[in-house]
């Protein structure tokens, strides 16, 4: 059954947040992700103010989306995240078709 992550992040040093988005999506890559939506237009209707990006990334299976996340590659990335965002990060299972 096909997982998604749902990230929302406000990006406070956009210079150090480069070096983050130079090294995730080969991750997400090797871990099967696609991304459905990336920093488009979005709008909050409940809950807490807009974040300034909401991405969506769809992966093969739940197991596939924690062990990308969890993976040496992507932790590299959030490292270089740290102090350059403030992000919210859930990975959701798809229900069944």
């Amino acid at each position: 059954m096909k997982a998604y992550w749902i990230a929302h992040v406000d990006v406070t040093d956009p210079e150090q947040y480069q070096h983050y988005t130079q090294r995730a999506p080969a991750a997400f890559t090797l871990y099967g992700g696609r991304f459905l939506a990336r920093g488009g237009r979005s709008e909050a209707l409940e809950g807490r103010p807009t974040p300034q990006r909401s991405v969506v990334i769809e992966f093969d299976s739940y197991e596939q989306a924690l062990a990308c996340y969890r993976s040496a590659e992507y932790q590299d990335a959030c490292g270089h995240r740290q102090g350059a965002a403030q992000a919210e990060v859930i990975i959701v299972e798809g229900v069944a078709p």
